[in-house]
C-alpha cells in the first residue's frame, strides 16, 4: 500500500500524472457513465507520454483535469481531455 488513504477506497492506490502536451498523450480510453463501466485506460503507446509516466492498461480514471471522471460519459472524458493543451492532469487508480 502505499499508505495514501481515502475513505472508502481503502483498497486502492490512486496517483496522479502531469501529461506535458501537446497531445497525442499516448493512451485510449474504455468505459464510462453511458457503458456502465468506469471509465479505464484500454491502450497506451509504448514510449508514450502517459507510459513514461507510469500510467497502466486497467488503471480507472479518477478525475481528469481536476474535473470528477466517475460520472462522465465517453465521449465527455474524450472533450476534457481535448480541452487540454499544455498539459494533463490525470489522477487514476491501480
Amino acid at each position: 500500500m502505499s499508505g495514501e488513504h481515502i475513505e472508502g477506497q481503502e483498497a486502492m492506490n490512486i496517483y496522479s500524472v502531469n501529461l506535458s502536451g501537446p497531445a497525442p498523450w499516448g493512451f485510449r480510453l474504455q468505459g464510462g457513465k453511458d457503458f456502465s463501466m468506469p471509465l479505464t485506460v484500454s491502450r497506451l503507446t509504448p514510449g508514450g507520454k502517459a507510459a513514461q509516466a507510469g500510467v497502466g492498461v486497467g488503471d480507472w480514471v479518477v478525475s481528469i483535469s481536476d474535473t470528477n471522471a466517475e460520472d462522465m460519459t465517453h465521449v465527455e472524458a474524450q472533450n476534457q481531455i481535448r480541452a487540454a493543451t499544455d498539459s494533463l492532469t490525470l489522477t487514476l487508480s491501480k
